[in-house]
């Protein structure tokens, strides 16, 4: 059981609650969220015993329990899971990978979509693969391929993404999500690195919001092309898990579609390959 992690995270949520989301009056607090005795009551259990959770001296809470607290804590399928598995981690299975690569099939599937961006992360949000329409359309990365590290160090992020501060915190969401776990000296340097540097980040991590990246709509300005905004869709690569499958789309008829078409087409495609900092390959061993 990972009685910190379970601490932080009970603590970080509470104070996302706000008392008219259970039609408690919100009143004076000195504090945001709820209390400790609200929470207790929300889930029917003493507040003694959930301070002791929140303490991390209390080590076996029952599935009712967690249940109980996910409901007063309103956490959504995925963060409710992630609760779970603060408690009772999953058994170590295949040792991860020193280092995730996206296998050739998949690099072959995205290179036969010459119209649609696409690109395949991994569980720490590092870009492993993406066709040519994708090296276009996410050409001001140049040769960085830490996508959530790009996102909060890159001065560039916050021009192309016309809503950085929603992208960004998917990413942070989507980043704890994909490691519920996961103690290794990988994430924690990153998200040490991140937290130090990056004061939005630390922010947005202190959160502890957990949300997988799924299907939804981006509003990018791309510095060749100007604004656009497409709809993307996100799969879990069954056959390397933890990886994910990204792939982009217009709507046809829409200034967005004739906005691809030009990145795909010669003649930004050469301006790209000769301005560009760096080029990112199509697999990254």
């Amino acid at each position: 059981m990972h009685t910190k992690r379970l601490s932080e995270f009970l603590r970080a949520r509470r104070a996302l609650v706000r008392p008219e989301d259970h039609g408690m009056p919100a009143g004076a607090r000195r504090t945001p969220g709820l209390r400790r005795e609200e929470i207790a009551v929300l889930a029917g259990v003493s507040t003694d015993y959930y301070m002791r959770l929140e303490q991390g001296r209390e080590r076996n809470p029952s599935p009712q329990v967690l249940r109980a607290l996910a409901a007063a804590l309103l956490l959504r399928g995925e963060e409710a899971a992630y609760l779970r598995a603060l408690v009772d981690p999953p058994q170590p299975g295949r040792p991860k990978p020193a280092r995730e690569y996206a296998g050739p099939q998949l690099v072959s599937l995205l290179d036969t979509w010459a119209d649609t961006p696409a690109l395949v992360y991994g569980r720490y949000l590092d870009l492993l693969a993406l066709n040519s329409l994708g090296e276009a359309l996410f050409c001001w990365l140049g040769s960085e391929t830490s996508l959530i590290t790009a996102m909060f160090l890159d001065p560039a992020a916050r021009d192309f993404y016309r809503d950085w501060a929603v992208v960004a915190q998917g990413c942070v969401a989507a980043l704890r999500a994909a490691n519920p776990t996961a103690d290794d000296q990988r994430l924690q340097e990153l998200v040490g690195e991140l937290s130090v540097r990056s004061h939005d980040f630390a922010r947005m991590w202190a959160r502890h919001e957990v949300r997988a990246k799924t299907a939804s709509v981006k509003r990018f300005h791309h510095r060749l092309v100007g604004d656009l905004t497409l709809g993307f869709e996100t799969f879990s690569v069954n056959s390397a898990p933890g990886q994910h499958l990204v792939v982009y789309r217009a709507e046809p008829g829409t200034a967005a579609e004739r906005s691809l078409a030009l990145l795909a087409g010669p003649t930004l495609t050469h301006f790209h390959d000769t301005s560009s900092e760096g080029h990112l390959p199509h697999d990254l061993p």
